[in-house]
Formats: C-alpha cells, sequence, structure tokens
C-alpha cells in the first residue's frame, strides 16, 4: 500500500512535492521509505518461492540454490543499485521521475525526423500502458502473498484469506485518496519495522548456515547457466520478481528527490533484502523442502501470523 501513490493519478496534495518535503535529509529517507519501497520490500515473500516451485520449478540442490543466489544477488545490485540509482534517476524531468515524465520530454524534443519522434512516442505509449497493468496486478498479487502466511500459521484458516485480503485492499485503497505526504507519516515507521523484520529473519539463519553466502560472486551465475542453460534462462522469469516495484524509485523521486531516496535504498533497503533473500537460501540448502514456502519458513513460529497481517502492502 505504501507505494500506493507511484501507480496512481496524482492527489490534490501532490501538485508541489517540492513545498512539503522535510528540512532533514534523513526525515526526507525516511518518507521515502514509507511511499516508494512497500512493493519492493514485499518481493521477499513470493520471489524466493515462485522461483523453486513456479511454472518453471529449480531443483533444491547445492549447486542451483547458489546459481540462484547468485541471479537474486546480481539482479538487485545491477537492475536497481546501478541501473535505475545511478543512471535513470539522472533522467528528470524537472525534478520529476517516471515513465511519463519522459513520455513529456520526448514531446518536446524538437526531432528531425518524424519516424524517430513516432518510434519514441509509441514506445512512451507502450511503458505508460505497462504501468497501468502493473497498478492493476501488483497490489493483489502483494497483498495475497502477506495474507497467505496465515495459511502457514494455521492451515484451518484458509478459506478467510481471499475475503481478509478483499478487505486489506478496500481499506489501503480508501487510504491511499488522502495523498502522498499522509501516505509517507502513516507508513514511514510500518516499512521500517518491516526491512528491520526482514533484516534480522535472513541474518539469523545466515548465522546459523552462512554457505549461501557463496552465492554473491557472481561465478555461480555463470556457471547456472553453463550447467542448465534453459532452465535457467526459464528462471529469469521468476527472478525479475526480487526487483519488483524498482520503477516506483524513479517515478516518486519528484515527491521526495534523488538524494533521499538513494539513501533509503543504499541504508535501509538494500541491505535487508540482500540478508533476507540470502537467508531463504540458506535455509533451502539447509532444508530443501521448505521451498513450498521459504519466507514464512524463515520465520519463527510465533511471527508468522503478525508478518503476514501486518506488513507493508501497495495497491
Amino acid at each position: 500500500m505504501s507505494q500506493a501513490i507511484a501507480n496512481s493519478p496524482r492527489s490534490a496534495d501532490e501538485g508541489s512535492p517540492s513545498n512539503q518535503r522535510p528540512r532533514s535529509p534523513n526525515l526526507l529517507a525516511l518518507a521515502a521509505l514509507g511511499v516508494v519501497f512497500g512493493d519492493i520490500g514485499t518481493s521477499p515473500l513470493y520471489a524466493m518461492q515462485a522461483i523453486f516451485t513456479g511454472a518453471h520449478p529449480i531443483q533444491a540442490t547445492p549447486g542451483d540454490v547458489y546459481g540462484v543466489i547468485s541471479l537474486v544477488a546480481w539482479s538487485l545490485t545491477l537492475m536497481v543499485s546501478i541501473k535505475f540509482v545511478v543512471f535513470v534517476m539522472r533522467a528528470d524531468n524537472e525534478g520529476e521521475g517516471g515513465v511519463m515524465a519522459l513520455y513529456a520530454l520526448v514531446r518536446r524534443t524538437t526531432i528531425e525526423r518524424p519516424a524517430v519522434k513516432a518510434a519514441l512516442l509509441t514506445a512512451g505509449i507502450i511503458g505508460v500502458a505497462l504501468f497501468f497493468a502493473d497498478a492493476m496486478i501488483t497490489p493483489a498479487i502483494s497483498v495475497l502473498s502477506a495474507v497467505e502466511g496465515v495459511e502457514v500459521a494455521a492451515p484451518s484458516l484458509s478459506a478467510i484469506i481471499l475475503p481478509v485480503t478483499i478487505g486489506v485492499l478496500a481499506l489501503l485503497f480508501a487510504i491511499q485518496r488522502h495523498g502522498t505526504a499522509v501516505v509517507g507519516r502513516l507508513f514511514a515507521p510500518v516499512i521500517v519495522l518491516w526491512f528491520a523484520a526482514l533484516a534480522a529473519a535472513g541474518l539469523a539463519e545466515i548465522v546459523r548456515n552462512p554457505a549461501a553466502l557463496r552465492g554473491l560472486s557472481p561465478s555461480y551465475a555463470v556457471e547456472f547457466f553453463a550447467n542448465h542453460p534453459l532452465a535457467a534462462f526459464l528462471s529469469l522469469g521468476a527472478v525479475v520478481l526480487v526487483f519488483t516495484g524498482a520503477e516506483a524509485l524513479y517515478a516518486d523521486m519528484g515527491h521526495f528527490g534523488r538524494p533521499a531516496i538513494s539513501r533509503a535504498w543504499f541504508f535501509v533497503a538494500f541491505p535487508a533484502l540482500m540478508l533476507n533473500y540470502l537467508g531463504q537460501a540458506s535455509l533451502i540448502l539447509g532444508t530443501p523442502s521448505a521451498v513450498s514456502s521459504p519466507f514464512y519458513l524463515l520465520l519463527p513460529e510465533w511471527s508468522r501470523v503478525p508478518m503476514s497481517r501486518s506488513r507493508p502492502a501497495r495497491p
């Protein structure tokens, strides 16, 4: 939910985002956490599970687990840290970001060759279409994946998953109409706690079984592709889930500015996500059957229901 504004029409209080920014860089980064990172922050709920049990499942052998965690770690590093934070976020439209801002830039650009401008405008329209498709699909997947944690802790409650999901989405969309400032203040503490829980759960498992740290070497991803080229290629369809929502770093740049979003990513979100994915890989290495629900099985039993109900979601 915290990222609702990234994938929705601008709210009334968003007309002059720069006037609403807190003066303290740290407060601004905290507010950015409350709005920008709700989507990518929930990817650990389902990404590893989708890789190992999805339409093209990967076997939970040590070599394949190392290959997968290497793909995951370097996807986060290359696609988010380098592509979005270092490069894409520099292409702003008077401080605004997102595909619509780029589309506006293209429309104002003087290009002598009409075919080139038409191609760029077409690409912009396709980008906007994908933007709206993501806004429709992601909330359902994100919230449903969270509520399904109740079934892991208490299988007898499986019948309530769908009604609870619908109720949560309705509530979150009701809050969304109040705009970015309210959403940021409300969800920043929640998402800070969420990332802290992700990091703690992953770190605890890494301490028990640090073998997954070997997967940080890119050589395992290369070896994975060399040994299983087709399976590795098909697995990329699930690996992309680890950076679902990364576009929000760029789309919400107008609200918080590039420095605040970069700070929130590098100091909070990125390390927490890496620790959690490494923790899930460590769990799978020690208990291959954990691929059925690595996120929730990573957690202590007492925390599975609270984590499924209180995690940040994004409509």
